[in-house]
């Protein structure tokens, strides 16, 4: 087997909320801040750093009302929620491969838990690491290399698998396989191109393939 371990991005890449997350954000600016700004502006920056950097880089002086005022408007949405076209079957598929896996995401662990009362995924996964759970962030590879440390695994043995930039940047960083998945609706695909993953995937079907 040539990856025991197969880490996932959570947002983008397990669940499908990308829409959520863009319309929060655009909820969250036209509230505080009384703009409106394009959808492309505001994606940019998702899947990196988390929503504390994603709300600074708008407005820096109105960082915690930003934040407020997404997470009011985005935590009931939750109950939205569908997976990933196909990610139940190929998350099965792994398992019964005997892999070990694990997301890794810029979520707190609060957020990730509320997914999870919607979505039966959890029990597919051995480690779950948020960011509330290291110091750095990705594109950093801390989180990354976390979730190897929990799961007694070395980089050679892992990949990461993301929606994001900030993904292939933060696998490479971490010394891990990147492959770029172009279903999560943010990101287009030669944003990830321009960041030279090991490989880019525009289904769970090609994902496994690429394992």
């Amino acid at each position: 087997m040539r990856f025991p371990v197969v880490l996932f991005d959570f947002d983008g890449t397990v669940i499908d909320s990308g829409s959520i997350i863009l319309a929060s954000m655009r909820h969250a600016t036209k509230t505080v801040l009384g703009r409106d700004i394009p959808d492309e502006e505001l994606g940019r920056a998702v899947g990196g750093s988390g929503l504390v950097e994603q709300m600074r880089l708008i407005d820096p002086d109105r960082v915690d009302e930003l934040v407020s005022c997404y997470r009011e408007h985005n935590e009931p949405l939750h109950s939205t929620l569908a997976e990933c076209a196909g990610m139940s079957d190929a998350l099965t598929t792994l398992k019964d491969e005997g892999r070990k896996l694990g997301v890794v995401t810029a979520k707190r662990q609060e957020t990730v838990r509320l997914a999870f009362s919607y979505l039966p995924l959890e029990h597919f996964f051995d480690v779950v690491v948020g960011s509330d759970d290291t110091q750095r962030h990705k594109p950093d590879p801390e989180p990354l290399e976390h979730a190897l440390g929990l799961l007694g695994a070395k980089p050679d043995d892992a990949v990461y698998v993301g929606d994001s930039p900030f993904d292939v940047r933060a696998a490479k960083a971490a010394g891990v396989h990147a492959v770029a998945v172009t279903w999560g609706g943010i990101h287009p695909r030669e944003r990830l191109e321009a960041e030279e993953p090991d490989a880019v995937v525009s289904t769970p079907e090609e994902l496994l393939a690429a394992l």
